[in-house]
């Protein structure tokens, strides 16, 4: 061979003691003892990637509701299926959450809890025959809500809300959007035509639909136009709603708007091209400050929840 193993006894060294590191044992996390408080658990984590990034990002999101700033949640539907709906209630009647931003499979699943207090057939065991998406109190309920709103001049999330109080279904309680219909916060929904199962019922009206989430998008223009200081949580939408905000803040700062330093964070169980692009980088790349963080719903927004009030009892 013409070619010979490299000789290392040229190699240049210098000495461990005098190079920077970006760990060291101030960085490490600390074992967790027995019937340890959530505060303690948050400060045992390692001083490292999301054991940094989680507790700066719920001290944000305390700084900002202490400051009387909005908190807007963008959110997919798998929240509300893994039985997220009670913890967002809660920390929207601690008036923490300002705003819900829905895509349309969203109305669907929170209606259906209202109405029976359960969501989410098998898909594979009714497909073969053609009866996904048929349930008939669904297409019926959601369709008349969004016409009636599509008449009295009124977004989706609205509309849909204030129907469900109307029909007093018996588990409301359970219902983000008639929860934000009683608290009085904007709840805007993103339809994509065809996504969603009350599209293919004879009583969806195309016009309505139109109608309502367009003024949606108008409504979310204006809550994002003042999002300053503020946050605003992507939870489980891969695509439809990072491409709104991203939208919805191109606007806001066309019409002169300043909105240049906010929080965002995207919550998902895996990294996605327009998440991370149109939520936690791009948006904040002026100012600000975006985060990505792993896992799944059912385990982070609860312990998100939970810190986040932790961190804002530290004041009383």
């Amino acid at each position: 061979m013409k070619i010979k193993p490299q000789d290392l006894k040229g190699l240049k060294t210098y000495s461990l003691y005098g190079r920077h590191s970006k760990v060291t044992t101030d960085h490490f996390g600390k074992p967790v003892k027995e019937n340890s408080s959530l505060r303690t658990f948050m400060d045992s984590l390692p001083d490292q990637l999301l054991g940094h990034d989680f507790p700066e990002l719920v001290r944000r999101l305390a700084r900002a509701h202490r400051a009387g700033k909005p908190i807007i949640v963008g959110m997919g539907a798998h929240v509300i299926k893994v039985g997220l709906n009670p913890l967002l209630i809660d920390l929207m009647q601690r008036s923490i959450i300002t705003g819900l931003a829905m895509n349309g499979a969203c109305i669907i699943h929170d209606a259906e809890i209202a109405m029976a207090g359960s969501t989410s057939e098998e898909v594979g065991d009714v497909l073969g025959d053609g009866a996904f998406g048929a349930a008939k109190e669904t297409g019926e309920v959601l369709n008349a809500a969004i016409s009636k709103g599509a008449r009295e001049k009124i977004g989706m999330g609205q509309a849909v809300g204030e129907y469900l109080l109307s029909q007093k279904f018996p588990h409301n309680d359970k219902s983000l959007l008639a929860t934000a219909a009683e608290l009085e916060i904007p709840v805007t929904v993103h339809v994509a035509m065809g996504t969603d199962i009350i599209h293919i019922h004879p009583s969806a009206s195309g016009a309505d639909i139109g109608e309502t989430s367009h003024h949606d998008f108008r409504l979310f223009c204006s809550e994002i136009a003042g999002l300053q200081g503020g946050a605003y949580l992507n939870v489980g939408s891969a695509v439809l709603l990072p491409e709104v905000f991203l939208k919805a803040l191109t606007l806001a700062r066309n019409l002169g708007n300043k909105v240049d330093d906010f929080t965002t964070a995207n919550f998902d169980f895996m990294k996605q091209y327009r998440p991370l692009t149109n939520v936690v980088n791009r948006p904040t790349a002026g100012g600000g400050k975006g985060y990505h963080i792993t896992g799944h719903h059912e385990l982070m927004i609860p312990l998100l929840a939970a810190s986040l009030l932790d961190e804002l009892s530290k004041s009383c």
